[in-house]
């Protein structure tokens, strides 16, 4: 059986609520890289939260970004910086998990971290309208 959208998306908010967890655990342990990549996915998977309510998904991670920006940011659900924090996590992300030798600050990660914290809050209150 087949979930529906709602309970697929309830799913998807609680994989960013878990990833949102695991990042402030390893911000608060010094592994800032691990902080950031949690950051971030706790970010994209709320974003997955939102988009599956419109029927929409997509295996890559721009697919996701995109759709969620021209439906949801620049139509007014949410506030037009939004991008700005979803652009920031991915190219930092981007940075930490395939660069070599590229190494991220706790000053950096605590900034992705409150970012995606403020985001997924953001996303929670959308939700419950």
């Amino acid at each position: 059986m087949q979930p529906n959208e709602k309970d697929l998306s309830n799913y998807r908010l609680e994989r960013a609520r878990e990833d949102i967890q695991t990042a402030k655990i390893n911000l608060e342990n010094g592994l800032y890289r691990g902080a950031v990549n949690r950051s971030y996915y706790a970010i994209f998977h709320a974003i997955r939260a939102v988009n599956v309510l419109d029927g929409f998904d997509a295996s890559k991670h721009s697919s996701v970004i995109a759709y969620f920006n021209q439906y949801h940011v620049h139509t007014g659900d949410f506030e037009k910086g939004t991008y700005k924090i979803i652009d920031s996590a991915y190219r930092i992300r981007e940075k930490c998990d395939y660069s070599d030798f590229f190494i991220v600050s706790k000053e950096e990660a605590l900034e992705q971290y409150e970012k995606a914290v403020e985001f997924l809050r953001c996303v929670e209150d959308f939700l419950e309208e």
